[in-house]
């Protein structure tokens, strides 16, 4: 590290950008005594924002992938003008702006705020069920048209009785098991994270991936995006899923292949999606899925509720302060490999007390 906390006048340098953030987060950091906060302007302040990020000792980025310019993006090029760096917190649970394993290389913690939008994120993934197993969209448009015929022509289907299959039970996920039990259906899951007494005590029956796929009337993604989940729902998986099925998405884009998707419910294979995520946010005019009727989509706004963003601002705030008042590892770590050496470089810096 090129200068200490004692360096730097005892101040412990957060940055983050004019991204929209909860004012909780602000508030929260600014009041912790020796701990400044400065945020930058995505565009048209360049010299500046380097300037604080090379000064920095955390910085706060936004998880969402289309909200910032990829030039501020946490890679291994930004990390080499940042030496003062010692962690990097998403806003939410996701890291696609972060290259995690840059960060360990260069013994930078990563922090998330896993579970903070859980609640938010399984209410709208069973929201989209709703949406596309009761056909509540098509029958709002045909309302507004003024077009209704008969009451029969909009005829859905309940939730109970049907077999939720969860790919991924993690936070959101058993979020989500628990309202699909509480609407009467079956609950399979496959989560390679978890072993059956785990996944059992989350509220899924465990079954493998291809189980899931034959034997659920909804399959529903809560898993991360990463090398291993990148393109998992292909067109081999759509086709391996039962007829007259729905898929949901409220994981990330990227994990279901978007054209395979549109194949699969075209053909009338799939009888109807719920998609809150995309490859490109939002989607572009003319996108295949949005010419669907049996296609509910929504703008990455699952996690998006006010409850829900307040929440993580005051996770990823307290989160931040705890770590450079105490030095403890903090809870929500997404690196665990770099903890003492991270610490040893928040040691040697000045920004801890040495244990």
């Amino acid at each position: 590290m090129s200068q200490s906390g004692t360096e730097l006048g005892g101040q412990r340098q957060v940055v983050r950008f004019d991204y929209w953030l909860d004012p909780a987060f602000n508030r929260i950091v600014s009041e912790r005594p020796g701990v400044r906060l400065h945020t930058c302007q995505r565009e048209g302040a360049d010299d500046e924002a380097w300037a604080r990020l090379s000064q920095a000792h955390v910085y706060q980025i936004t998880a969402a992938k289309d909200e910032l310019p990829r030039r501020w993006f946490v890679t291994a090029e930004l990390l080499a003008r940042c030496p003062n760096l010692v962690a990097v917190s998403s806003s939410g649970s996701g890291c696609d702006t972060i290259d995690i394993d840059a960060c360990t290389a260069a013994g930078v913690v990563v922090m998330n705020q896993a579970g903070g939008n859980a609640d938010s994120v399984a209410e709208m993934a069973v929201g989209l069920m709703l949406s596309v197993m009761r056909r509540i969209p098509e029958s709002d448009r045909h309302m507004k048209a003024h077009s209704t015929g008969s009451r029969e022509d909009l005829m859905g289907h309940e939730l109970r009785g049907r077999t939720l299959g969860l790919v991924g039970v993690g936070h959101a996920g058993s979020r989500t098991a628990a309202l699909g039990r509480a609407f009467g259906m079956r609950v399979i899951g496959f989560d390679p994270f978890l072993d059956g007494s785990e996944m059992r005590e989350r509220g899924a029956e465990p079954v493998s991936f291809n189980q899931l796929l034959r034997s659920a009337d909804i399959v529903s993604l809560h898993c991360p995006r990463d090398a291993s989940t990148l393109g998992i729902m292909n067109a081999e998986a759509f086709a391996a899923m039962r007829p007259g099925s729905i898929f949901i998405s409220t994981a990330r884009g990227g994990i279901h292949d978007e054209m395979a998707l549109y194949r699969a419910l075209s053909s009338g294979h799939l009888a109807g999606a719920g998609l809150d995520v995309w490859d490109e946010e939002p989607p572009p005019p003319g996108h295949p899925l949005l010419s669907l009727g049996n296609v509910v989509a929504t703008f990455h706004t699952a996690g998006v509720t006010h409850d829900a963003r307040r929440r993580n601002a005051t996770l990823a705030a307290t989160q931040i302060v705890e770590l450079l008042a105490t030095g403890e590892r903090p809870e929500r770590l997404v690196n665990p490999e770099v903890w003492p050496r991270a610490k040893q470089r928040m040691e040697t810096a000045s920004l801890i007390a040495a244990s």
